[in-house]
Parts: C-alpha cells; structure tokens; sequence
C-alpha cells in the first residue's frame, strides 16, 4: 500500500496534465461513437482482421460471482457482452479478458493495472470496483480510479467505467446512500475524462419503479444471470453498429 501511495505522488503530475486536455469537453464520451474505430475493425474480415482485446477490470461481478461464492463465469456480463458481439459482428475475433478479483477494491486493482491489465494490450478497458471502494471512501477511490483511467489512456485504450450494480443493504431510490456517492464520482470522473459510462446502478434505479430488484439478485450484493444480462446490454449500446 505504502508503494501505491509513492506511485501516485509521481503520477499527480501526470494526471493533472492528461486532464487538462479534457476540461474543455466535461461530458461523457458518447454510446454512438466512442468505439467507432473498435467497430470497423469489428467488421473487417479474414484474413485481414485482427483479434480485438476487451478487459474487464474489478470485483466478484465481473468475475461471476453468484450466491454462496459459486462462480458463473459463462453467465457474467463479460460473457454476455461477447455473445452480443459475436453476433452482432459475424466475422469478429474477439478476446474477452478478465482481471477482476473478488473481494479487490479500486486501490488493489491500481496496483495491478501495468502488470496484469495492460499486459493484455486492450483496446477497451472496462473498470467495475465501487461495491468494494465502500470500505476505502471517496477520496482514496478518486485517485485509485484517475490512476486507472490515466494509465490506460496513456496506453491508448479505449476506457469505459461503470457504476455498481445493486446492494439490497441499501435503499438504491435513496439520493444519499454510499452507492449513490460513489456512483455519482464515477460519472464525474467520466466527464472530466471524457471517456465511456455504462451508469449501472442508475439503470437499475429506473428498474426497481418497475418491477422489486430481487429477481435481479443472486444475494444481497451480487446480481444473478438475469442481472448480468441486464449490465451486458447496456454496455453492448458502445458496440451496436449504429447504421444497423
């Protein structure tokens, strides 16, 4: 932790001069064209296509942890959002990688984010820790998530975040719960970035006025199959070819 913290001494400089070329854009990249360049590519076919990395980075979600720690990996939404791809994008060649951990929160996942994230050479990162970033609090969690989000810009990845799916421990149509705070810094910091949002947690705001959230869960704080098709299609809106 000590070493994280010397890291990101040297990286504020870093940070501040990366996001100064964004102060004048204060909004989220847009669903439509973001990836537009990952989508011609998506449609290229053989033999001049190339493989297409996607990273998942986080928690027990991404990784498919349902109740009682039984891991679902093929029904996760990194798997979803493949199986969407793939169809969408017949001649597509794509590598879904996940670096998530259970039970990691965003200062854990900094540290490993040049040996076990970008080794990968991903073209879309996706970044999933505010569950977790709970037991950390908001500050900690700000300069571990702009130390991600710096790194893989650098690197010239393509960077999504997401909001946390649901804990039933809280009240999710409460404006001030610990989730909602956290959620609330991630869309800021995809506006000061200007980089991708897949705003989880409000989607499954405007849910739960419709139908009760627990057919969404496996347990209190992690979502079932049914969940993670819900998160997976909001995050395929960055890859729908839109002249479709």
């Amino acid at each position: 932790m000590i070493l994280f913290f010397k890291r990101n001494i040297v990286l504020n400089l870093l940070i501040v001069m990366l996001s100064s070329g964004f102060t004048n854009a204060q909004e989220v990249a847009s669903s439509k064209t973001y990836l537009d360049s990952i989508k011609k590519e998506l449609r290229v076919v053989w033999p001049k296509n190339r493989t297409i990395n996607v990273v998942f980075h986080g928690h027990s979600v991404p990784t498919g942890y349902m109740a009682n720690n039984v891991t679902d990996r093929l029904n996760s939404y990194p798997f979803y959002t493949l199986k969407l791809i793939n169809d969408h994008y017949p001649y597509s060649v794509v590598n879904i990688i996940t670096t998530s951990i259970a039970g990691e929160q965003a200062e854990q996942g900094a540290i490993r984010i040049d040996d076990d994230v970008l080794t990968h050479k991903p073209d879309v990162l996706f970044i999933d820790y505010a569950l977790n970033d709970r037991s950390i609090g908001l500050e900690r969690a700000k300069i571990a998530w702009e130390q991600m989000i710096v790194d893989a810009l650098k690197y010239g990845t393509k960077v999504i975040l997401l909001t946390p799916t649901p804990d039933l421990s809280e009240d999710i149509t409460y404006e001030d719960t610990p989730l909602e705070k956290h959620s609330q810094q991630i869309r800021n910091l995809a506006k000061k970035y200007n980089v991708g949002l897949v705003d989880s947690y409000a989607l499954f705001k405007s849910l739960a006025k419709k139908e009760p959230l627990p057919g969404y869960m496996s347990q209190n704080n992690h979502i079932n199959q049914k969940g993670h098709q819900f998160v997976a299609n909001a995050i395929f809106e960055y890859f729908k070819n839109q002249s479709n």
